[in-house]
């Protein structure tokens, strides 16, 4: 599939996990102690979906804003180790954001973020890079961790719909209404709930969803639902699709799997609906894995 080109833009970070082993309580405060053994970089946010993207093997390219330091150059480093297309603005002013997990006994003990906004300029080259861009892509990502990386993204979508290219957003925040004329969005339950507000049933959630497509003129809204799968809704049919993971054992990341499984399946000219089965059962591996993860085609088909 590497004539299918999938384009994701959005918040980049950084996934850096300190593991080690926890044999004793500080003295100095009720917390354990982890003698750190081993540290691994990974990829993250809008990074992360399109490492997902070249795992399941198609083409991937990244537009984001970096800063220029440490942590900037490994980002670009797994890029390129990955096969990645790296499209990455450097933002002088500000710092990469890290997310840092320190992991004993194979649990998560603490997460340290690092994170600044990205300053205008820079946003309005990315901007300008995307929108040369578009052409060369098949598909379109939009990875919105809030991060200030998507401040301009009602233009960056109205821009690839111009050109009729599908666009799919992970969105966040209570307003919606920015995202409006995507052709997917893929919120889970809490991001739903701040925007629809709680339903009572599940018709009320069928009204209350597909009154919120409508308003934004979607083309489909995919609700992530955890346990209980995916719904689909779309014009004429909604569709529920059960939970496949056997055992959770972590889920970081697993929003990034299945946007980037859809993405990839609409670029091979699937269904949507067999797109969001296929990333469905994308999800259900990857939350079987320890930190931010991909699945492989060869998982996926097996």
């Amino acid at each position: 599939m590497k004539n299918k080109r999938i384009l994701v833009a959005g918040d980049v970070m950084l996934d850096r996990y300190w593991f080690g082993e926890v044999n004793r309580i500080s003295p100095e405060a009720p917390v354990p102690i982890v003698r750190v053994e081993k540290r691994e970089d990974r990829l993250g946010g809008a990074a992360n979906v399109a490492r997902n993207v070249s795992a399941l093997g198609f083409d991937a390219g990244l537009l984001g804003v970096i800063g220029s330091d440490e942590a900037g150059r490994s980002v670009e480093d797994l890029l390129k180790s990955a096969g990645i297309s790296s499209y990455l603005n450097h933002d002088e002013t500000i710092s990469t954001i890290i997310k840092l997990r320190v992991i004993g006994r194979q649990q998560q003990l603490v997460r340290v973020d690092f994170e600044e906004k990205p300053s205008a300029h820079v946003l309005q080259d990315k901007l300008t890079r995307f929108t040369s861009l578009l052409a060369e892509f098949d598909v379109v990502v939009l990875s919105d961790y809030a991060k200030g990386s998507l401040v301009n993204v009602s233009t960056m979508i109205s821009a690839a719909r111009q050109l009729n290219k599908p666009v799919l957003v992970d969105p966040k925040g209570s307003d919606f209404s920015r995202y409006a004329g995507a052709s997917m969005l893929t919120p889970n339950k809490s991001e739903l709930r701040q925007v629809i507000g709680d339903w009572t049933s599940e018709q009320d959630l069928l009204v209350k969803a597909q009154n919120l497509r409508q308003q934004l003129r979607l083309d489909a809204l995919l609700l992530t639902r955890s346990e209980e799968g995916m719904s689909l809704f779309m014009a004429d049919e909604v569709y529920t699709v059960p939970a496949t993971a056997r055992e959770v054992y972590d889920v970081s990341g697993a929003g990034d799997t299945v946007i980037a499984s859809v993405a990839a399946m609409l670029a091979e000219g699937r269904s949507m609906l067999e797109s969001v089965q296929i990333a469905n059962r994308a999800g259900g591996i990857v939350v079987g894995k320890l930190g931010t993860a991909t699945v492989t085609r060869e998982e996926l088909f097996a």
